[in-house]
């Protein structure tokens, strides 16, 4: 009964897929943003739906917001909770809420809740 128990046990955890930096490798596009519990308006505040953060596997980062891009970089935390993106040596720390291969929750206390679907080209 126990070799059962633990084989068991062990299938359970090849069917839980660990995410990693590889998942985050991609491009992904703003869907939502929440503020102290409260909805904001993407498409209002940047002035366009078309906001995106491109992850490169070098640690390499690019914001996208319509036309306009910004480098930096990105690295993501051992046990994968918190994602650090650093501009012109000013690290954001955001903790990451929920990730998965095709959709990514991350927060950051003073800028809110932002919730990314990636993108496929």
């Amino acid at each position: 009964m126990k070799k059962i128990f633990f084989t068991f046990i062990f299938l359970i955890g090849l069917s839980v897929s660990a995410q990693t930096s590889n998942e985050l490798i991609g491009k992904w596009q703003l869907v939502k943003w929440t503020k102290n519990g409260k909805d904001k308006n993407i498409q209002e505040y940047y002035k366009t739906d078309q906001v995106f953060q491109v992850f490169k596997e070098n640690g390499e980062f690019l914001s996208l917001v319509g036309d306009e891009s910004h480098k930096a970089k990105w690295k993501l935390s051992k046990n994968n909770s918190e994602l650090t993106i650093i501009a012109v040596l000013m690290p954001v720390k955001f903790s990451v809420d929920y990730f998965d291969a095709q959709k990514r929750i991350i927060t950051t206390p003073q800028i809110g809740t932002f919730e990314y679907k990636k993108v496929t080209e």
